[in-house]
């Protein structure tokens, strides 16, 4: 026969197991392709906080050439949240979703927050962006003023007055690089 102590260590367990972390933290959500925008949407209905990177690409088909919004990591989406059991089904739910990235709902990987504010502060910029294949070594930057102020990233060209900055998601082994004037960077 059960005590009652017994009986609470058997709820409080419980609920530990389903209980979401204390902190929200940034997650990537894996989508089949072309289906970015239908699991953001979906997602975004239930109340959850999402970021669909996004840019302009230009594109020629037999209308001529114009500039469409594309994802700027195709096939990823971003979601902040304390991920608890019970959540982790709720999201995993979602038609067009392939997973959560992580070993399980309760090891799930997560994005440093000041890698989502790089990318946010790159599609709020004027610059043209571009995906830029992944680099791990480099001269680490720090923009010091314009529009793109305190983003983060890698010089990897640096011509007499502009240079290519390359913003990286590490998690993702996925870049994007936009041009910047050599003046406003200095190293981290």
């Amino acid at each position: 026969m059960q005590t009652v102590s017994q009986y609470q260590h058997y709820t409080d367990a419980r609920y530990q197991d389903n209980a979401a972390p204390a902190h929200p933290s940034w997650h990537v959500l894996w989508t089949h392709s072309n289906r970015e925008r239908a699991v953001y949407e979906e997602l975004s209905a239930k109340g959850y906080e999402l970021f669909f990177a996004r840019m302009d690409q230009w594109v020629a088909d037999r209308k001529g050439k114009h500039v469409v919004r594309v994802p700027m990591f195709r096939s990823y989406l971003f979601i902040r949240h304390a991920i608890g059991k019970y959540d982790y089904i709720d999201i995993c739910n979602t038609k067009g979703l392939v997973r959560i990235l992580g070993d399980r709902w309760d090891k799930l990987a997560s994005i440093p927050d000041h890698e989502i504010n790089d990318i946010r502060n790159l599609c709020a910029c004027d610059s043209p962006i571009t995906s830029h294949s992944y680099l791990s070594q480099g001269d680490k930057v720090r923009v010091t003023r314009g529009s793109l102020k305190n983003t983060q990233g890698v010089l990897v060209r640096n011509d007499q007055h502009t240079g290519l900055l390359v913003v990286s998601v590490s998690l993702l082994n996925r870049s994007v690089a936009v041009e910047v004037n050599c003046t406003d960077v200095v190293p981290v």
